[in-house]
């Protein structure tokens, strides 16, 4: 019992400063991506053809448009472009509220909007959410869980997982909606009480990920439920997920002086 707590003063306070602090993210993470047109050729369409999801696309005007819904970070994109038109940065704030706002352009980024008043009267202080994996691989199961951990610590912002959607405020769906699992994700979202919100997660929740052009599945979470907000990814990482949660719950604000996130308490 000694060595426990001897073990656990040594490792001091593990619990992450985010929002109020930049959340230290490695180098080498992949946040959101930013569309240089300057520097895209007129006849080249590289990173169109090296793209596995068609994320990308070259309008008429020669403009490039980056999907988040169907981008997997993958960087195939940035590895074809000969002129380093398209790159990632470390900007973890990729959620949005409507489907039209994951489509990039340019390095500005349309981010989710706070739910309205009596929304945000309903579950800005206590907002429980029940899971669906809807054929998921696993991967953003798994970056969901690490948002309990110690690190991440979802329950500080009175954010919970629960076991039934009858005592849930929302779902959380991921995977590309198969059709096995259509009808139990419709089942599941009717079992939620009414007002509910609905939060697609990952490129397969939004889109159908890798798994686009497949027959066995209906395209994302909106082709079955109506979504309240879009957190891409393949997949997401957990400060990503709660950044978007935060800020659909009015529970972060900008700071127009330092340019930094800053955590709002509710009244």
């Amino acid at each position: 019992m000694i060595d426990i707590i001897k073990n656990r003063i040594k490792q001091g306070y593990r619990t992450s400063k985010f929002p109020e602090e930049d959340p230290g993210l490695p180098e080498r993470f992949r946040g959101r991506p930013v569309i240089q047109p300057e520097l895209c050729g007129s006849g080249c369409a590289a990173c169109v053809e090296a793209c596995p999801t068609a994320a990308l696309e070259k309008g008429k005007n020669g403009l490039l448009t980056l999907d988040l819904g169907r981008c997997l970070f993958c960087t195939e994109c940035t590895a074809a472009c000969p002129e380093g038109a398209v790159s990632f940065t470390k900007d973890h704030r990729l959620a949005a509220s409507r489907r039209e706002d994951l489509l990039v352009t340019g390095n500005e980024a349309k981010l989710a909007e706070t739910l309205g008043e009596e929304m945000k009267r309903l579950f800005g202080r206590s907002l429980k959410l029940r899971q669906v994996s809807a054929g998921g691989c696993s991967a953003c199961e798994a970056e969901l869980t690490a948002l309990g951990n110690v690190v991440f610590d979802l329950g500080r912002f009175g954010i919970q997982f629960v076991a039934s959607p009858r005592h849930a405020d929302g779902l959380v769906i991921t995977g590309p909606v198969t059709r096995n699992m259509s009808e139990a994700l419709r089942i599941a979202y009717e079992a939620v009480p009414s007002p509910r919100l609905v939060i697609a997660v990952g490129a397969c929740g939004i889109s159908g990920g890798p798994f686009i052009g497949s027959e066995d599945h209906l395209g994302g979470a909106a082709s079955v439920v109506p979504v309240d907000l879009f957190i891409p990814g393949c997949p997401p990482h957990p400060v990503t997920m709660l950044d978007g949660l935060l800020r659909l719950l009015g529970r972060l604000k900008e700071d127009r002086v330092g340019g930094q996130d800053r955590r709002v308490v509710p009244d």
